[in-house]
């Protein structure tokens, strides 16, 4: 008998070794929650956001989608950036329109009835309705100056908006082991949850993957990390260049 419990350890042991071996993972029939994942679980919550906040900056690309409350109003956001530029939609006060924006030179697109409620003004001239008939399904381009260009290119700017956006506040903690859409992700907390939480791949390089901001500020899902996409200005006949500056905003 104990000769052939012997014997059924050995085999065990010696197909351990060959998992281990042939796959990379750590720790056959282990409990550590971090075996086969790129290590950042085992780190202190300080070092986990250095790291992933090198990720996020050092990243070529990224999708973002979610809400963010900022000076009172909520925007729903789904956008696509990189260095130059970034392309995608937002919803606010149940408006919804897209951004382009490539280089400098920044796009809004939405429909008549956007351009035709603005500043929720009252009596309506012909003269508005056939302006906003102009606008509506067009790209618009948005002059530097305009209060709207101020607005929106942080939505449309990598790096301005992640800097913004990936911090937590307070003391830093890891609040355990999660799953975002398949990821299995460690959660780090500033203020126990308070100041925000951040959820960090463990698959791979440890990007961000999902955020709650502090204050009940939006939730956003940070996804598509280095994966290009194109970016261009829209063609001649999709544009209207407003001029000096869009209708009130």
């Amino acid at each position: 008998m104990l000769q052939g419990r012997t014997r059924r350890a050995a085999l065990v042991g010696a197909m351990c070794a060959l998992v281990v071996t042939g796959t990379g993972l750590t720790g056959c029939g282990s409990d550590d929650p971090d075996a086969g994942t790129n290590g950042v679980g085992k780190l202190s919550a300080s070092a986990i956001q250095t790291k992933s906040h090198a990720a996020a900056t050092s990243a070529e690309t990224v999708r973002l989608a979610g809400t963010v409350v900022s000076n009172g109003r909520t925007y729903k956001l789904d956008m696509r950036l990189k260095a130059d530029g970034g392309t995608g939609s937002v919803t606010s006060q149940g408006a919804s329109f897209k951004l382009l924006r490539v280089g400098e030179h920044l796009f809004l697109k939405a429909g008549a009835e956007f351009w035709s409620h603005q500043d929720d003004k009252s009596g309506s001239t012909s003269a508005d309705t056939a302006a906003a008939d102009k606008l509506g399904g067009k790209y618009v381009k948005v002059p530097a100056g305009d209060p709207a260009y101020k607005r929106f290119i942080s939505f449309t700017d990598k790096d301005v908006l992640l800097e913004g956006l990936l911090t937590l506040h307070g003391t830093l903690a890891t609040d355990g082991h999660h799953e975002q859409s398949g990821v299995r992700t460690i959660r780090i907390t500033g203020d126990k949850g308070a100041g925000g939480t951040l959820d960090v791949s463990l698959k791979g390089t440890p990007y961000p993957v999902l955020l709650v901001r502090a204050g009940g500020a939006g939730t956003l899902r940070l996804t598509d990390w280095g994966q290009d996409f194109a970016l261009a200005e829209p063609a001649r006949g999709e544009t209207v260049d407003y001029g000096r500056q869009l209708p009130a905003s």
